[in-house]
């Protein structure tokens, strides 16, 4: 197999999380990249996953909803059929 150089732009910052990433499971970042590349073009597919933090806003709102439950304050339901949710959210 013949070696070529792909090379990619990416901040100073960036560069060095991949590094130490690559790093903490044992593998250079050419090899990381590299066997991200491959399974990549293998697979025909990536996978990208968020990280999901709730925003302080959020955050913010599900206290509330946990005190509401706690207090028994705007509770609804369960519902035996959907015309009966609907009938109490116009209320």
């Amino acid at each position: 197999m013949s070696d070529t150089t792909l090379t990619i732009r990416t901040d100073n910052k960036t560069k060095q999380q991949i590094a130490d990433f690559a790093a903490s499971i044992g593998l250079s970042t050419t090899s990381f990249m590299l066997a991200a590349t491959m399974q990549a073009v293998r697979e025909s597919r990536i996978v990208l996953t968020p990280t999901l933090e709730p925003t302080p806003y959020l955050e913010k709102v599900m206290r509330g909803s946990r005190a509401d439950r706690k207090a028994g304050r705007n509770i609804h339901g369960p519902f035996e059929k959907a015309a009966d949710m609907i009938a109490d959210l116009e209320k």
